[in-house]
């Protein structure tokens, strides 16, 4: 069940977003480590994540909030938020038991590039 995270919102001050107000979230599964999916969040998306326990993001094409799972039922319910050593990429550690991807695949890396 998701939960909020207590938070002292001046941590949304150390987020570095880009010039459109956007930053990189890696989403990865908690017990796996498995990448799970790459999204954008917004301001009010982290924000948005951390009230809720549940993963929001910026749809740059749609130009709207989305929470994932909303429409799949395929909810991200977030265990850790964390930002990398520059705080200008967050990593988002959650549970997610149905696929990440809009495809029905489990990841959205799947399309491989390289081959052994």
């Amino acid at each position: 069940m998701a939960e909020a995270f207590t938070y002292d919102e001046t941590i949304l001050d150390s987020l570095k977003f880009d010039n459109k107000g956007l930053i990189p979230c890696v989403v990865q599964q908690h017990d796996t480590g498995e990448v799970l999916m790459v999204a954008w969040m917004n301001r009010e998306s982290v924000k948005l994540t951390l009230e809720t326990g549940k993963t929001w993001f910026w749809s740059r094409s749609r130009q709207e909030l989305w929470n994932k799972g909303a429409t799949s039922g395929n909810y991200q319910i977030v265990l850790e938020l964390v930002a990398d050593c520059d705080f200008d990429t967050l990593l988002a550690k959650v549970d997610s038991e149905g696929p990440a991807c809009h495809t029905g695949n489990r990841t959205c890396f799947f399309n491989e590039i390289t081959k052994e």
